[in-house]
């Protein structure tokens, strides 16, 4: 399909290269006109020009000779003027002579008349041919600026048509390119798919064959052992140990942590949300430091103050409930008891939600009533008042569910199994719509402090506190959008491992019973591991009766005897120098083994992400497997044959065999460790690094502040010398104008003075009168 398609492609590519090429063709024999039309202009342009250089220089010689004419002119009149006194004087004399004169004027008369008429006849040519050569100038100018835009456009087109060629031959040759080197991964691909067909083939063959003995062995166990069927009553089988699934449990593990990881940073953007919202109630609309805040805000203040011991257990929980996800365990709903802790602590916060709401509406409302709040302010106010009612509701579904989700390990009845998958679905729901609610408040939030931040009476502090605020809903809104796509990416896993339980069971009956399979599990897992407990070394029975049978016959001569001893001695030897051999052998071993984990553990501390983290265990697993497998076949040494008194071949090797698979399994555990142990302190760095990029925030944001400070110090200084100033400017004015209403009293005073003397002097005439 894939080979058809592509070669559908070719074929169109083909037919518009061959377009492009007639296209190509067309419009080079164009060019190649228009370059000959061009050509053919210019060569009559500079024909043209020639003969307009011809005329110019026959015009300058009949204008010089129009000069040479009106000078020889000029003379012929001086002398006529000179002539005609001396006529008069000598007129009787020189008859003769004055009528030679006027025959040589009237001569030069008609001379003159002819040459100005030619004159004006070569002016007018000369005119005409001028005049004509500018029109045909213009016109073969203007064509040929014409021919030359189209010769260019013709030449971009070809240039465009040209590139659009060689960039399709190009791209050709690179799918050519491509398309063999897939044709040649495809055949080999296909040689391997025919050879591993043929090796699973074979392997279908053997393993049809084995299970067909097996099988029959099976049944007959069945028959003859089995006394009842266990599996029959679900009420009995709930207590069958299931089959131990690592892998699930290991990827139900990781799924735990990340959850973990989601949660813990919900739990902080949580805490940030709660606090940043009460150092805002103390500062707007009513700043704590100047006036006393509203009691509505005060005991609002109050409640947001306790919401650690809300938040705070939510990550415990869920601490509590990744540790109980261990390798050892059957992770089902029916035995994830601490899933109940969890839900219960979610219930506690819903419930401090649900006592902070009405606070928070009520002092959204006192915003609104404020006089510093505008139009738009309100209105982001009421947003923001829904967005907060939509928030607790969110949660609350959310708790509704997971309570649902936690009642299969404490109720059984309270939740039928046929419902755990729209339970599961339902919470992905929900996780979306906490996150949609998140995107709303953080796009009004944002809204509101834009707003807040313009009016005239913001402070820094407030400024800086709804920056903090629009962090910690950012930080929420990022946090909830990644715990919904996780929970979205891994609910249909989640579906899919409830069915993990005992065999051919619908369910567990009860709590009770699941409690009892895992204790069944534990003693099932300790009873195997008392049975791989290697065996102590002894003779076998056989080689002891033959042995002692050796050493009772009378019959054996010293000879027989020495020489059986001399064989032993010598089948000693060999078996010492083998034991040196698998010793240095084991040795070798180790020192790769060492090697290899010191270029794992140098790769891990180069690397700071988690994929480099996840290839170096990928890595070592390998080593780990390719080390094992090693050592299994070193394991095995050749057979020698002897019939000495010693332990036969097969007990000899079944020996070094169990010694070095105990060698490996305390390697594979070591490297275990190491690996566990280097995982823990990627996790502890990484913890670390956020802290350290926390710190660097928080001293970025300090620093900011204490710039901010001192230039609100030197502002306030500065106001300080202006108030200064003008207070003593005032100071100045006051006692100058005091000065002034002094000098206005004293002057009042004399007037008055004036008028009691003059008042006086009038009562002391009126009575002497």
């Amino acid at each position: 399909m894939a080979s058809a398609e592509l070669q559908g492609k070719y074929q169109k590519l083909a037919q518009e290269y061959s377009k492009l090429r007639a296209q190509n063709q067309v419009l080079k024999k164009g060019v190649v006109d228009e370059q000959a039309n061009s050509a053919a202009l210019k060569e009559q342009l500079k024909m043209k020009d020639q003969s307009l250089r011809k005329l110019q220089q026959e015009m300058d010689s009949l204008t010089f000779r129009n000069l040479q004419l009106a000078k020889r002119v000029e003379l012929l009149q001086d002398e006529l003027a000179l002539s005609e006194p001396r006529g008069k004087k000598n007129k009787k004399s020189g008859e003769s002579s004055s009528q030679l004169s006027q025959e040589q004027k009237s001569v030069f008369d008609e001379d003159l008349q002819k040459k100005i008429e030619e004159n004006e006849r070569l002016h007018i040519q000369f005119f005409e041919a001028d005049e004509q050569h500018k029109h045909v100038e213009a016109e073969l100018r203007s064509r040929l600026a014409t021919l030359e835009m189209e010769a260019a456009q013709h030449q971009a087109v070809v240039d465009g048509l040209t590139r659009k060629y060689m960039e399709t031959i190009e791209k050709l040759q690179n799918d050519k390119a491509k398309l063999e080197v897939k044709s040649q991964t495809l055949e080999k691909e296909a040689k391997e798919c025919r050879l591993r067909t043929e090796e699973c083939q074979l392997q279908l063959k053997n393993l049809h064959e084995d299970l067909s003995g097996r099988l029959e062995e099976s049944l007959s166990i069945i028959t003859e052992k089995v006394p009842f069927n266990d599996t029959k009553y679900s009420q009995y089988n709930a207590l069958n140990v299931p089959l131990h699934n690592r892998r699930h449990q290991l990827k139900m593990r990781d799924i735990a942590g990340q959850a973990l990881a989601f949660v813990q940073d919900l739990v902080t953007a949580l805490l940030n949300f709660h606090t940043y919202t009460e150092q805002r109630i103390q500062i707007f609309p009513i700043d704590s430091a100047i006036d006393t805040i509203s009691p509505l805000n005060q005991k609002f203040s109050q409640y947001l103050h306790e919401n650690a011991s809300y938040v705070r257990p939510l990550e415990e929980g869920m601490l509590h409930l990744f540790e109980s996800i261990t390798e050892d365990t059957v992770t089902v709903l029916e035995t994830t008891v601490k899933l109940k802790t969890f839900s219960e602590h979610l219930t506690s916060y819903i419930c401090f939600l649900r006592k902070i709401l009405p606070y928070q509406l009520k002092s959204l409302e006192e915003e609104c009533e404020s006089s510093l709040c505008t139009s738009a302010l309100r209105a982001r106010n009421l947003e923001l008042s829904q967005d907060m009612k939509k928030m607790t509701a969110v949660f609350e579904k959310l708790q509704t569910y997971i309570g649902l989700l936690a009642l299969p390990s404490t109720e059984p009845d309270g939740l039928l199994r046929t419902n755990y998958g729209s339970v599961l679905t339902n919470v992905g729901a929900a996780l979306h719509g906490f996150h949609d609610v998140m995107k709303d408040i953080s796009k009004h939030y944002n809204q509101k402090a834009t707003i807040e931040h313009e009016l005239p009476t913001a402070t820094q502090k407030l400024i800086t506190t709804n920056d903090c605020i629009l962090s910690s809903v950012a930080a929420l809104t990022n946090g909830a959008g990644k715990i919904a796509s996780f929970f979205s990416n891994n609910v249909d896993y989640f579906i899919a491992s409830l069915s993990y339980g005992p065999k051919a069971a619908s369910d567990f009956i009860s709590p009770l019973s699941a409690e009892c399979m895992l204790q069944y599990k534990k003693k099932a897992a300790a009873y195997m591991k008392a049975l791989r407990k290697p065996l102590v070394e002894s003779v076998p029975y056989e080689e002891a009766l033959a042995n002692r049978r050796v050493l009772l016959s009378s019959t054996e001569s010293r000879e027989g005897l020495a020489q059986q001893v001399q064989q032993s001695l010598e089948k000693i030897s060999k078996l010492e120098q083998e034991k040196e051999h698998w010793m240095l052998e084991a040795q070798l071993a180790k020192i790769k083994l060492e090697k290899e984990n010191q270029r794992i553990a140098d790769k891990l501390r180069s690397t700071s992400s988690g994929q480099g983290l996840g290839l170096a265990q990928e890595n070592a697993t390998r080593v780990n497997a390719a080390g094992r497998e090693e050592a299994s076949a070193k394991a095995v040494p050749e057979p020698t044959h002897s019939t000495s008194l010693l332990p036969d071949v097969e007990s000899r090797e079944d020996l070094i065999k169990n010694h070095y698979m105990a060698r490996i399994v305390e390697l594979t555990s070591q490297l275990q460790l190491a690996d566990s142990k280097s995982v823990h302190f990627y996790a502890e760095c990484r913890a670390l690094s956020k802290r350290l990029a926390l710190a660097e925030k928080s001293k970025e944001a300090l620093t900011e502040e204490m710039k901010v400070a001192g230039q609100s110090i030197s502002r306030l200084q500065d106001e300080l010398t202006t108030t200064k100033r003008s207070y003593e400017d005032q100071l100045s004015m006051m006692s100058d104008h005091l000065c002034s209403m002094n000098e206005t009293l004293s002057k009042q005073r004399e007037e008055i003075d004036t008028l009691k003397m003059s008042s006086k002097g009038n009562s002391k005439k009126n009575k002497s009168r």
